[in-house]
């Protein structure tokens, strides 16, 4: 995705406060509203790339989180990631989870800076963090041995989610696996010591390994796992089937199919975002899933 359009897109999701506070960087020129930067694509990327956007978003202390100005979700988690790109651009190592509050360093810096360099890319994580500020839950009903039965999902729980597969045509089929793909980032990316210890039960992998209609060997090979490598491949393997099954591949699907072939990256930006700015103890922005 090109800068241009990029900009477009962030537009398109910024408040009028967002654009009065970016506005505001420029000091003394330019319109103070901001309204002209829905215009002005290449300005708005460079005004969200500005340093002194992530004190004015969080305040002059960093560790206040007190939000010193009002701001809306989409736009923090912007500058989040904004901020990430800056620290990946001096960092050697990012470090990984592997269990319960542990982490491990690994020097994949580089490959985390490819993925962040690309304007589209960062766009896509704050959209991400974004949708899952409210998630959707619901009921849908499904004819099983003859009978109608209702059953639940909701947008943090992959296993009943893939059940909606069986339930909508196929026409609907590539928005779902688009939001299944979503929510293995999400997870595997800001709730990795959750997806590592209560995340998927062997009954559920097994499920959801049937559900992605795997080769009998892969899901062999599969089967045992860990739950963060699981969702990592089963998230990417989503992501390409909302791309490749979509009637029509707009910019914002191959952008969907891009990811696909870079998820542990992505999942990685994550990681380091939840650990640096998501979670703290004082104002986390998103609460643990219900086990």
């Amino acid at each position: 995705m090109d800068r241009s359009l990029a900009g477009r897109e962030y537009a398109s999701h910024l408040t009028d406060a967002d654009l009065r506070l970016l506005a505001s960087l420029r000091g003394s020129g330019g319109h103070p509203d901001g309204s002209w930067l829905r215009g002005d694509p290449d300005a708005l990327l460079r005004l969200l790339e500005h340093p002194a956007l992530f004190a004015a978003v969080t305040g002059p202390a960093e560790g206040q989180r007190g939000w010193a100005v009002p701001a809306s979700p989409f736009l923090v988690f912007a500058v989040f990631v904004q901020r990430a790109t800056a620290e990946l651009a001096s960092m050697d190592y990012v470090l990984e989870p592997t269990g319960l509050r542990q982490r491990v360093p690994l020097f994949d810096a580089p490959a985390l800076r490819e993925f962040v360099a690309e304007p589209g890319r960062r766009l896509f994580l704050s959209e991400l963090l974004a949708s899952f500020t409210r998630v959707t839950s619901g009921r849908y009903q499904v004819r099983a041995g003859g009978r109608v039965r209702t059953r639940r999902y909701s947008e943090l729980d992959p296993v009943r989610l893939a059940g909606l597969l069986d339930a909508v045509p196929a026409a609907e089929q590539p928005g779902i696996y688009r939001r299944l793909g979503d929510a293995a980032l999400f997870l595997t990316g800001v709730f990795p010591s959750y997806v590592t210890t209560r995340a998927l039960g062997p009954f559920d992998a097994a499920r959801l390994l049937r559900a992605a209609q795997l080769p009998r060997d892969e899901r062999e090979r599969l089967s045992g796992a860990p739950a963060l490598d699981l969702l990592e491949h089963l998230g990417s393997r989503w992501y390409r089937a909302a791309f490749e099954l979509a009637p029509v591949r707009t910019a914002r699907l191959v952008l969907v199919g891009d990811v696909a072939g870079r998820f542990r990256q992505a999942r990685r930006v994550l990681n380091h975002l939840a650990d640096r700015y998501l979670l703290p103890p004082e104002h986390p922005w998103f609460a643990p899933p219900a086990p």
